[in-house]
């Protein structure tokens, strides 16, 4: 007999208070990423100043960036004919890929004006929190009863009744979860316990060569998110996650044939990169 889990789980934590689970995750995959790059800054001697800068930096990238991802990967066709909703994030609609992209231009601009140093220092110590945040996000994708995938016959199927689904589906934001809470383990032991922070944009390649294999991989069993993806080999998701492989494993690869280099805390610019 055909086990499976049937799922009907409300968005919104209570029925009085209008908060959902999926606005939830992203603040407390906020609040503890914040906690964590406290912690590597003390570590390693950086202003604390520069803290609430990042934050504001990755915040807006995130929510900017996920939008027009949505906006222009997805559904520019709709869109391009209701340009008034496009801000309208309450209605649903951010992608992966362009957070990406947005986190990538906050920490730019963030390391142009404020930390004056290359970009890489930041992203080797931010990605690790954001693949925490990752997970936390997918879950929030799973109490919305969204982004699931195809139909299965495995036992932990689950049948997203909220959707009028009557049969088990695979639960792909479980299995997106899991990839990236193991790849932030991964990634908090590489910066806690090996010599990787002092081969600048290693952690990051690592970060976007694994987060994006898994999220590559697992779009093969998951639906269709709009309807033109139907007639493709590869869907808008895997075709995005091409480019960020490749770019993870060009900084890998650069960060093997690099001189180490370490960086010694000084009082006044709170960090001095030595060779």
């Amino acid at each position: 007999m055909l086990c499976s889990i049937t799922w009907d789980v409300d968005p919104q934590i209570v029925s009085w208070l209008p908060i959902r689970w999926y606005g939830l995750m992203f603040a407390i995959g906020f609040w503890i990423g914040f906690n964590i790059v406290q912690r590597m800054f003390k570590r390693e001697g950086a202003p604390e100043k520069w803290l609430p800068i990042l934050l504001l930096w990755t915040v807006a990238g995130t929510v900017v960036g996920s939008r027009l991802g949505h906006v222009f990967f997805y559904d520019w066709d709709y869109y391009s004919k209701h340009l008034s909703q496009i801000p309208a994030i309450w209605n649903g609609g951010l992608a992966s890929h362009g957070g990406a992209i947005g986190v990538m231009a906050g920490v730019l601009l963030f390391s142009w004006f404020t930390t004056k140093r290359s970009p890489l220092w930041t992203f080797d110590r931010l990605v690790i929190p954001i693949a925490l945040v990752g997970a936390l996000i997918r879950f929030g994708n799973l109490m919305n009863s969204e982004i699931y995938g195809h139909y299965t016959d495995l036992p932990w199927g689950f049948i997203f009744v909220r959707n009028g689904e009557t049969l088990p589906a695979h639960p792909t934001q479980i299995y997106e979860a899991l990839c990236y809470l193991a790849l932030f383990g991964l990634l908090m032991w590489m910066y806690w316990r090996t010599n990787a922070p002092n081969r600048p944009g290693l952690i990051f390649g690592v970060f976007f060569t694994i987060l994006f294999t898994c999220r590559f991989l697992i779009e093969f069993i998951k639906n269709d998110q709009v309807a033109r993806e139907s007639d493709m080999f590869l869907n808008i998701g895997q075709q995005l996650s091409i480019p960020f492989i490749l770019l993870g494993l060009f900084f890998v690869i650069r960060a093997f044939v690099r001189p180490q280099k370490h960086y010694v805390p000084t009082k006044e610019t709170g960090i001095r990169l030595d060779v």
